[in-house]
């Protein structure tokens, strides 16, 4: 079986259970048979390329480091899961010091051992800031930084499938724009229910309540998953952010919404998930399209990251907007 490219992809993060599980995502959709698995924790990072080399992988080359000079050296692309997970009673938002600080130091190795790496999708919460951040400090394209928010929409997707009791792919265009936590957007506007339109249904077949607790469920999902596994999720993160690399490498386009970078027009400097295509190129997006409602929960949505990123100033994590292009021109 041959390999999508052999390009060095490397996994920040890899002796957790999120970094694991892409690891061998990326090795069972044959990705790449050049991985590096990157953590600071040697033990259960040693442990990791233990199980890996135990699954055998035909013409794998798997290594495994604690050394970030020796794990992004030619690297081409990256995942990182590598901050501080979620616990049970925080929010993403409770994240933001420390994870900022871990993707400060990212950015800035990515900058110094990998300045020609292709693409780099992060994943630790809260998400839309950490990107920011790595962004910021790798000196990269906008187009080459993506986070991950496909979680959310795919949370609705479910959550409308189980509703109205049919397969969870005759339900399309369940999307939540904006922030990767409380304050994200839910759109129902563009979904259809089996080719219907969800619109022509609530009301009739589902109640406006109904829907409302729909939305809430999607909004908390991340939070169910902690209270019924006891730690935030990690199967489904690591699927979704090795596809979205994935395409990044060259293979089938990822068309769920991604956190990207927004520079102009009505939300400016800032990461969040939009309309996105990602695919070997970078990652590309359009205006979201919604409902006059819709449009102002992604407005208030878009306040509350601008508010965190503001904080990150404060914090000396980042220096003001104006100062951004001193510290990467492509911004």
């Amino acid at each position: 079986m041959r390999f999508l490219t052999n390009d060095k992809l490397v996994i920040v993060g890899a002796a957790g259970m999120i970094g694991s599980n892409m690891a061998q995502t990326a090795m069972i959709l044959r990705l790449t048979p050049n991985l590096c698995l990157y953590d600071v924790y040697e033990p259960g990072l040693l442990g990791v390329q233990a199980e890996m080399n135990h699954c055998a992988f035909e013409g794998a080359n798997i290594t495994a480091t604690t050394d970030p000079a020796v794990a992004f050296k030619d690297a081409k692309f990256i995942i990182s899961s590598g901050g501080a997970p979620r616990k049970e009673g925080m929010t993403r938002e409770d994240l933001l010091k420390g994870n900022c600080q871990i993707a400060e130091e990212f950015g800035k190795n990515v900058k110094q051992y990998c300045p020609d790496v292709k693409h780099i999708v992060v994943i630790f919460n809260p998400a839309d800031l950490t990107g920011l951040v790595v962004l910021l400090h790798s000196g990269l394209k906008p187009s080459q930084v993506t986070t991950l928010a496909a979680l959310d929409s795919t949370r609705l997707q479910t959550e409308l499938a189980e509703e109205f009791g049919i397969h969870q792919s005759k339900v399309t265009g369940a999307h939540t724009y904006g922030g990767h936590g409380e304050k994200m957007a839910v759109f129902a506007s563009q979904v259809k229910i089996d080719g219907t339109p969800l619109a022509e249904l609530i009301g009739k077949e589902i109640s406006v309540e109904k829907f409302e607790e729909i939305k809430q469920r999607t909004i908390q999902g991340g939070s169910n998953i902690i209270k019924l596994r006891g730690h935030s999720s990690f199967q489904s993160s690591a699927y979704h952010s090795v596809k979205m690399i994935e395409a990044a490498m060259g293979g089938k386009k990822f068309t769920l919404p991604a956190g990207t970078y927004l520079k102009e027009g009505r939300y400016q400097n800032i990461i969040m998930a939009m309309p996105t295509t990602i695919d070997a190129t970078g990652v590309h997006y359009t205006e979201v399209k919604g409902t006059p409602e819709e449009i102002a929960n992604l407005d208030s949505s878009y306040e509350h990251l601008c508010m965190m990123r503001d904080e990150l100033v404060t914090l000396g994590i980042t220096p003001a907007i104006a100062d951004w292009k001193k510290i990467n021109p492509n911004l």
